[in-house]
């Protein structure tokens, strides 16, 4: 019976990894989509969400048949709450992939604002941030985890950024009002998309150490 527990426990952990992937490759993909005025990538982005989706019930599925067959103790307990609680953080990226890709089925089909290298910084720290959380979680690491929650303020700045960067430009250019303020939604898409990633940090670290740090990551 314990070596079918950990068996189950180990295939929960891969269908995290699985879910983590396709949300990694959907933010990916939305980001270049939105740089790059690309319809095509938006278009799968929206297609694949489904798939995310599907992932987290099952997830969902799988740990509540652990919690109610197996009544695991510490860290197995732990491990459990703690990805039905990843899995949750994984779904909301995917849905700010979403959110930004369909901003740009919007603009690709409108004429092209300036370059803004803000926007650029702040999507690969969100994609960084996602990234190294999710390899901290494979790797059983907190340190990691907690450079993740380090990096929550410097996507909080390039949000910021954007925003009075497209304002300024809007007081300027009235016809690009529209254009502007979809890519600041995208830009508050990606901000959340670093919350996120600060969430599962702390679901890392409540794992490996059994300490709730919930909302106090940076504490």
């Amino acid at each position: 019976m314990e070596s079918r527990f950990h068996k189950e426990l180990e295939e929960l952990k891969m269908m995290i990894l699985q879910m983590a992937a396709l949300s990694e490759r959907a933010l990916e993909k939305s980001i270049r989509a939105i740089l790059e005025r690309d319809m095509q990538l938006a278009d799968e982005v929206v297609e694949s969400d489904q798939a995310i989706n599907m992932l987290e019930v099952s997830i969902d599925r799988q740990s509540l048949r652990l919690l109610a067959l197996d009544q695991p103790m510490a860290r197995d307990l732990r491990f459990i709450v703690g990805c039905m609680r990843i899995a949750v953080d994984l779904e909301r990226t995917g849905d700010q992939a979403v959110n930004i890709a369909q901003r740009a089925q919007f603009l690709s089909s409108r004429p092209p604002l300036p370059p803004n290298p803000a926007m650029e910084q702040l999507g690969q720290i969100a994609l960084d941030m996602f990234r190294t959380v999710i390899h901290a979680f494979v790797n059983e690491n907190s340190d990691e985890a907690m450079e993740v929650c380090q990096m929550d303020d410097a996507a909080d700045d390039m949000n910021v950024r954007v925003l009075k960067d497209l304002l300024e430009y809007m007081v300027q250019e009235l016809p690009a009002v529209e254009r502007s303020v979809q890519t600041i939604i995208a830009a508050r898409c990606l901000e959340r998309v670093a919350d996120q990633a600060t969430n599962i940090a702390e679901s890392v670290i409540f794992i490996n150490k059994g300490v709730n740090i919930k909302h106090h990551c940076l504490e």
